[in-house]
């Protein structure tokens, strides 16, 4: 294994997918010119831009971490590619899960979640974000082989 790959094809996706959320939800609120819930927002689900981005959260997921797997595969080798996507699926979904866990509900900024908000009020859809990470690397698998 490439270590410096496999930790730069860590990062990039994460931050991309990042970017891409965050970019469709500009993009419902200033060209879509979707609004507010209400004046007081005490919650990420009180931003209408953002919450109508959520159903296309997974999506982003599974498109993005499959290229990064297959980018992966075709930089490290194959080896064992099924063993390859095992350990590329569980430890991206494991690292992305604690990056999460930090970075979405731990650390104080605007976009902040409670424990709840994240992990609770965000199904099935967060649920369905990490399976889409886990199961990338198969799916780029089955366009190699």
């Amino acid at each position: 294994m490439l270590i410096g790959l496999y930790l730069l094809l860590i990062f990039v996706p994460y931050v991309l997918v990042t970017l891409v959320g965050i970019g469709h939800t500009i993009f419902n609120w200033k060209i879509l010119k979707m609004g507010l819930k209400k004046e007081e927002i005490t919650s990420m689900y009180d931003v209408v831009p953002y919450v109508k981005t959520i159903p296309f959260n997974p999506i982003y997921n599974i498109i993005i971490w499959t290229i990064f797997a297959y980018l992966y595969f075709f930089q490290a080798g194959f080896g064992s590619i099924w063993q390859s996507a095992l350990f590329l699926g569980t430890s991206w979904a494991l690292i992305t899960i604690i990056i999460d866990l930090f970075g979405w509900v731990i650390i104080k900024h605007p976009w902040r979640m409670t424990f709840k908000e994240m992990y609770v009020d965000y199904q099935p859809w967060i649920t369905l974000i990490y399976i889409s990470i886990f199961f990338s690397p198969f799916i780029a698998a089955i366009f190699i082989i």
